[in-house]
């Protein structure tokens, strides 16, 4: 049984309400005191650290019971043999009870290990193996040691010059590190927590050939519960005004922005990119030609804005001018003094540019409604335009901007809809604000992208061009930006070119040949040719260093062990428990004889597999153990990185 549910069933026997005379639990009673915030049940869960934890969510100071949580913790089977998880076996949008909507504004997305975590070990990209779930209420031992702070180990200063071996780390120091990303999510929180701007992950598709394969059984539950885990551990990284920026294809885009909703809830935008171009040929068996992939952008906070496209103001917009032929008629518009100049009462003539003149604003599409001149017009204007002949002037007081004290309007020319302002130079500021447009075209990028870096990157590689487009846009010099799905390092490339920090994590076995050269390539100044106008020349630094798994020494043991080593070594890996759950003494024993027949490869591979399920690795608090044989250089590294000592 969990501990949790002995330390659960050892509170609720001390009410002897819960329980019959035979000692059997009476769980409908129990329920029945939750539903009604019974005070000696909520003081009894609240004396124990573990189920306050569990069942109590703090807000403004306030600890909130989670009643829902509770009463589907004590009236699920016990030990749940064969199943950790409460939510049906398909994949839908459900109610907070869990039933299946069809239209709700409060929806979930609904599918199988929702309320679990999934570890996501796998190393190489040929693997496809299933993965334990932990179950979020009923395993609470199990995730609590999963996202403990781990262990990083044989820490590396990268320059241009070459590698050397480091015992502290300095604030500005970027960092690679190979490993399990859920995990050293989880550990960056004691060091970086509210540091992000910026968090882009170039996930994993899951489009069926791709390299996702956890559990080919349920494909799309495996694959949001993989990223719902992540994005839980990358939210507290993020600064008060940082983002998330998720690319993804049409496969999955469409589950992921709902459960991103879900989990971060504050949407800002989602850029269309098109990758290929329309016409190029593909596979004859391909159903569509699918040329766009989606950046989901969501921010941390609700008051977040979208930055806009900030330009300089160009005076050549600014060359007309009013010649006033007559005074006109003086009329009060909106409550504001006006005078109407009929066509023939004046001109409008066109000058060379000039920082005095006018530009034409015609009084369309947002126009109408997001300048305080285009609402004037809309309102007090346009119900005139029966009442004047067609582009009779007004000049109105005390209306924008610029240098003059008012600003002058026409009616639609005839046989035009719109009528139109003019504007002088704004005095307020020398730039224009614009905003960003949805869809963003870099066929050509993409085109070239094998080109880019000093590594070859198969189906992975994103362009620089559009790093650095999202980069500028969302952060500035200095910040932090995070990539847990580093591949072949183009974010952190565009980094270092940006002047940026990166913190990037790689979980496969390339992380060391492939995304660490390439980002010493960019520190040596051998990819000046990509984003040249960043002007970068090489130099700089960053940390490379990785989780020290517990199997860690087993592996290597058997990469060096001879056909005489192994009996031993098996038995010893059996001792030490690091060896699968769903491996027993009993099988092994009953299976010796057919793993002696085996080659001496094939030995070996079958002793890695058993270490290598479930990706087990030195939590921090073990570090002093001699038993995990951390070198004291490493020691000191991780007293700098948390802080401690």
């Amino acid at each position: 049984m969990s501990p949790l549910f002995d330390t659960l069933q050892a509170l609720l026997r001390q009410d002897a309400r819960f329980f019959t005379e035979d000692g059997v639990l009476l769980r409908n009673a129990v329920c029945e005191a939750a539903e009604k915030m019974d005070p000696v049940l909520l003081r009894l869960l609240l004396s124990h650290p573990d189920t306050r934890a569990r069942f109590f969510t703090e807000a403004a100071g306030v600890l909130v019971f989670d009643k829902a949580q509770f009463c589907w913790t004590v009236t699920s089977r016990e030990f749940l043999p064969d199943s950790y998880t409460r939510f049906q076996n398909r994949i839908g949008l459900a109610d907070r009870a869990g039933h299946l909507l069809s239209a709700s504004g409060d929806t979930v997305l609904s599918f199988p290990f929702k309320d679990c975590v999934l570890e996501g070990g796998q190393t190489r990209e040929d693997q496809r193996r299933g993965e334990v779930f932990y179950n979020e209420i009923l395993a609470p031992q199990e995730i609590d040691q999963l996202l403990s702070p781990k262990v990083l180990v044989h820490p590396r200063r990268c320059t241009a010059a070459g590698e050397q071996p480091v015992t502290e780390i300095r604030p500005e120091d970027s960092l690679l590190i190979q490993g399990n990303n859920l995990l050293v999510l989880s550990s960056l929180r004691r060091r970086y927590a509210g540091k992000v701007r910026m968090a882009y992950w170039d996930v994993p598709y899951n489009t069926g050939s791709d390299c996702f394969g956890y559990n080919d059984r349920f494909s799309r539950s495996t694959w949001l519960v993989f990223l719902k885990n992540r994005v839980e551990q990358v939210l507290p990284l993020l600064a008060e005004d940082g983002v998330l920026l998720i690319q993804c294809s049409f496969h999955q885009q469409a589950y992921l922005q709902v459960l991103l909703d879900e989990l971060v809830g504050n949407h800002v935008v989602t850029f269309h990119v098109l990758v290929r171009h329309p016409d190029r040929t593909l596979a004859a068996d391909k159903a569509f030609n699918d040329v766009i992939e989606y950046v989901l952008v969501y921010a941390k906070s609700p008051q977040f804005q979208m930055p806009r496209i900030v330009q300089e103001k160009d005076v050549n917009d600014y060359c007309w001018a009013v010649e006033e032929l007559a005074p006109g008629d003086a009329v009060s518009l909106g409550g504001r003094q006006a005078r109407v100049l009929r066509p023939d009462q004046y001109r409008l003539v066109k000058r060379p540019a000039d920082k005095t003149q006018f530009k034409v604003v015609s009084v369309r599409g947002s126009i109408r409604e997001k300048t305080s001149s285009g609402r004037f017009y809309v309102k007090y204007l346009q119900p005139l335009e029966g009442q004047y002949p067609p582009k009779t002037l007004f000049q109105v007081e005390g209306i924008g901007d610029d240098a003059y004290s008012y600003r002058y309007f026409y009616l639609p020319p005839k046989g035009r809809k719109n009528g139109a302002y003019l504007q002088g130079m704004p005095t307020s500021s020398s730039q224009t604000r614009r905003p960003y447009p949805n869809f963003l075209d870099f066929v050509q990028a993409y085109n070239a992208v094998d080109r880019e870096g000093t590594v070859s990157f198969r189906n992975g590689k994103k362009p620089e061009s559009l790093i650095a487009y999202l980069m500028e846009i969302f952060t500035r010099p200095g910040d932090w930006v995070l990539d847990a799905f580093a591949g072949s390092g183009t974010t952190a490339a565009v980094a270092l070119k940006l002047g940026r920090h990166f913190l990037c994590i790689e979980q496969m076995d390339y992380a060391e040949t492939l995304t660490k050269e390439r980002i010493c390539g960019v520190l040596r100044g051998g990819e000046n040719d990509v984003l040249p106008e960043s002007g970068w020349r090489g130099g700089g630094s960053f940390l490379y260093c990785r989780l020290a798994k517990l199997n860690e020494a087993f592996a290597e043991e058997i990469a060096a062990a001879g056909p005489e080593d192994l009996p031993d070594l098996c038995r010893r890996m059996v001792d030490t428990g690091l060896i699968s759950s769903r491996v027993t003494r009993a099988d092994l024993q009953a299976a010796e004889a057919d793993l002696a027949a085996l080659s001496l490869p094939d030995r070996k591979r079958f002793l890695l597999e058993l270490l290598d399920k479930n990706q087990l690795y030195v939590n921090l608090c073990d570090m002093e153990d001699a038993e995990f044989a951390v070198s004291p250089e490493d020691r000191a590294f991780n007293h700098s990185f948390y802080g401690e000592g």
